[in-house]
């Protein structure tokens, strides 16, 4: 399990690095301002019901029925099930897709409510919307075949696939702009694009594993029946966190213009570990979870979710200690350049600060919700979600005003807390969760290396201030990460949650096997 985590979670950091240069040109190119604003609203929609469809939804139903088919039935009846669910997805996609360029005007109105007070940018947004809308069709059904791939156990394959959106972006904004009539339209042609590159390269990887998932004439077979059954209430269920990050967008509207721009950077770095570690432990726990209960093994389905919430913890909480300290100085290095100014950074950095204390609960979410999918309950998280997506809009109508910026990233943050909560409680009462001893005691002694790591970040960075230069800012954020984390290993051997001469042999170990 350990080695499917680290595969994923490596491919997804590829993927994030690349993101984090894509987002880094969008910032150069247009900076904090309505431009930014629009194509972002306009990337937010067919994201959002990515998350909802495609890897919300759908593939927590759907993952857990192929494995259970798979292992009962065998590999000519699940792909038979791949291949009517892609169908059944693919005519639903189309319908929607044509619905939504339509009536994208109305749902332009009630996704950005503040963009009406400026003609401008709500027919920017508007023509960008229509562009970028097609990509939920490409990328829905993406992440079924990922969601195969997942269960056929080739992780790294589904998982690179996904690089391409960012390499594809890439091209399109340094070298499609001077085409179009600004850098925006190339960016949401980019991400159409990207779609239809992502859905062949898995298309591909199916045919290589030698299982083609050539769609099926929708049919609702009584398996399809109960995949909808198993999906519907997971709308809500797995996409609390979309739907929380929508909300948020909606209520940046109405905020003076770029606050929507100062939160999406900032949530772009928040998404860096939470990306990584989320994807991978979710990705990962859930057909691990399933083959455990399939086969009668509560005992190893407790194990695994127990090994997921320890190395989350331990990756997570570092995390969380080194952007609340260095917040500031990672937004001014990355983003500070071109239209994107210093002030501009440091207003971002506000909002970073505002969604690093969720981060913990953010991807223990991920980590918790499979505990339910994998049972085959797909309600129970519904019923939080929807607790959750009330108590968010009231907070966020609380923050606005007081907080500007920070209000809508500090309520996703506190939702998310709650959410764990009663996912824990609930489980608990299931008697689907079991937390170990050991497990409460690795998380006690890793939470108290992290916050001395970060107090010892916030003392350095008292002494040794960021320097004028970029070149020197960016070798000094890279010397403060680097010690920050052998800092950090080194309060894990001396709390004694690791054996350092230990890890070093183990990675000298397969470095060498590797070279060899």
């Amino acid at each position: 399990m350990l080695r499917s985590f680290l595969t994923v979670g490596g491919w997804t950091m590829l993927s994030r690095i690349l993101g984090l240069i894509r987002d880094q040109l969008l910032a150069a190119f247009m900076g904090a301002g309505p431009l930014q604003d629009a194509y972002q609203v306009a990337f937010r929609l067919p994201n959002m019901f990515r998350r909802l469809f495609g890897e919300g939804a759908f593939n927590a139903a759907f993952v857990p029925m192929f494995s259970k088919v798979m292992v009962q039935d065998g590999r000519d009846e699940a792909r038979l099930f791949a291949r009517r669910a892609l169908g059944v997805m693919l005519a639903w996609l189309v319908f929607l897709c044509v619905l939504g360029e339509v009536f994208m005007p109305q749902v332009l109105r009630v996704i950005a409510p503040g963009f009406l007070q400026n003609g401008d940018r709500y027919a920017l947004a508007l023509s960008l919307s229509r562009i970028t809308f097609p990509y939920l069709v490409m990328i829905c059904a993406a992440a079924l075949l990922a969601g195969v791939l997942n269960g056929l156990h080739r992780f790294g394959v589904a998982s690179a696939a996904y690089l391409a959106f960012n390499v594809v972006g890439i091209l399109a904004i340094v070298g499609a702009s001077p085409f179009f009539p600004s850098v925006a339209y190339a960016a949401a042609w980019g991400v159409t694009a990207s779609g239809v590159v992502q859905l062949g390269l898995l298309a591909w990887a199916c045919e290589k594993a030698e299982f083609g998932l050539m769609p099926l004439w929708p049919m609702l077979t009584p398996r399809i029946r109960l995949l909808l059954r198993r999906m519907l209430p997971g709308l809500i269920g797995s996409g609390v966190g979309q739907i929380n990050l929508t909300v948020d967008t909606i209520i940046a509207t109405l905020l003076p213009a770029g606050s929507v721009s100062l939160m999406y950077f900032a949530d772009r770095i928040n998404q860096l570990p939470l990306g990584v570690l989320g994807a991978a432990a979710g990705t990962t726990l859930l057909p691990v979870l399933t083959r455990h209960l399939s086969a009668g093994d509560v005992q190893g389905a407790h194990a695994a979710q127990n090994r997921s919430i320890e190395y989350v913890v331990l990756l997570t909480l570092p995390a969380v200690a080194g952007l609340l300290v260095l917040a500031g100085p990672i937004m001014i290095v990355l983003f500070g350049h071109g239209s994107f100014t210093e002030h501009d950074a440091l207003l971002s950095a506000q909002s970073l600060r505002a969604y690093a204390v969720g981060l913990p609960a953010f991807i223990l979410v991920k980590v918790l919700s499979p505990a339910f999918f994998a049972r085959g309950d797909t309600r129970t998280p519904v019923y939080v979600g929807i607790g959750v997506l009330v108590l968010n809009f009231i907070l966020n109508l609380l923050f606005m005003k007081p907080l500007a910026h920070m209000g809508p990233p500090l309520a996703s943050s506190v939702t998310a807390c709650v959410n764990v909560a009663f996912l824990v409680l609930l489980l608990l009462r299931k008697n689907a969760l079991l937390v170990y001893g050991s497990t409460l005691s690795h998380m006690g002694r890793v939470g108290v290396a992290a916050l001395i790591m970060g107090l010892g970040l916030l003392g350095l960075e008292s002494f040794v201030s960021l320097p004028a230069v970029f070149v020197t800012r960016a070798l000094w954020l890279v010397g403060m990460v680097m010690g920050g984390v052998m800092f950090y290993a080194a309060l894990l051997h001396g709390v004694g949650v690791i054996n350092l001469p230990d890890v070093v042999v183990r990675i000298r170990g397969r470095l060498r096997r590797k070279a060899g």
